[in-house]
């Protein structure tokens, strides 16, 4: 996207969404140093009807937004964006990471609204590592953070449109994490890196996983050290209907969220550097 190279699991051929995810893109980027802050990342660009989240792995990422939001999330942390009525947002690395250089790896998911609230007020909420609360294994070898939902009796902070849970795992080899969800969620499973077992099937690095609503109870089995994400949900089960950065559900909302943002109705983001 925009000359940058990153990992898309999802939409695929032949999937096209995970009901209510509509996109995983997945990136790693070394940074030399020497560069100015301006001129990496995204650029200001509009949102309408969808939540874009991000998982933050290494480095830092820069969120300013066009409700007046600049923040910083470090490695560890995510933010969620829910783009609601609209808005307009700017993700970059932060002026450390771009002076200093070094590695940022992200992961950004979509994740759609029901259309009654597709037009709500649109919010900003970050999360640092230490603000996620996490489940370890038996024998403490292994984390998983929730970020919203809840797994084991705990749950994560981050607010929602739907009924939804989100977790980001680290499993070391030989490891093991199992819970229950309830069966009407789609689950969504995707490995950065490493090799683990799902409900007794093998997959590897970079692999998406799609378990049915039948599968209530998930078990993951490391047989590598590996880190994944696992996002599972709700259906929404309402026509989806998309153009770039906006996510509606007909064709004449897209029009309409089109002109919004060209009459200057998603509001102006001015970026200082």
């Amino acid at each position: 996207m925009g000359g940058t190279l990153i990992d898309q699991p999802l939409p695929i051929k032949g999937l096209d969404m995970v009901d209510p995810f509509l996109l995983i893109h997945h990136h790693r980027m070394e940074y030399p140093g020497g560069e100015k802050q301006k001129d990496l990342g995204v650029p200001p660009h509009p949102h309408r009807g969808f939540s874009p989240v991000t998982f933050v792995f290494e480095g830092d990422i820069n969120h300013r937004d066009s409700m007046g939001n600049d923040k910083k999330v470090r490695a560890g942390g995510i933010q969620w964006l829910f783009a609601g009525s609209g808005m307009i947002h700017s993700e970059r690395p932060s002026d450390e990471l771009s002076e200093k250089g070094g590695v940022m790896e992200i992961i950004q998911i979509w994740v759609n609204a029901p259309q009654k609230k597709k037009m709500e007020k649109p919010f900003y909420y970050p999360l640092q590592k230490e603000e996620i609360p996490s489940v370890f294994t038996s024998e403490k070898k292994s984390e998983i953070g929730i970020i919203c939902g809840e797994v084991n009796k705990i749950k994560g902070p981050m607010p929602t449109m739907s009924e939804l849970v989100l977790l980001r795992g680290e499993l070391k080899s030989g490891d093991s994490f199992s819970f229950a969800l309830p069966k009407s969620n789609n689950i969504v499973i995707y490995l950065l890196d490493g090799k683990m077992q799902i409900n007794g099937e093998n997959t590897v690095t970079k692999n998406l996983v799609v378990l049915g609503n039948d599968d209530e109870n998930v078990n993951l089995n490391a047989t590598e050290n590996t880190r994944f994400i696992l996002l599972a949900g709700e259906p929404i089960n309402e026509h989806v209907s998309t153009y770039g950065p906006f996510v509606m559900t007909s064709q004449r909302e897209i029009y309409t969220a089109i002109e919004d943002f060209q009459n200057g109705k998603m509001g102006q983001l001015q970026e200082e550097f």
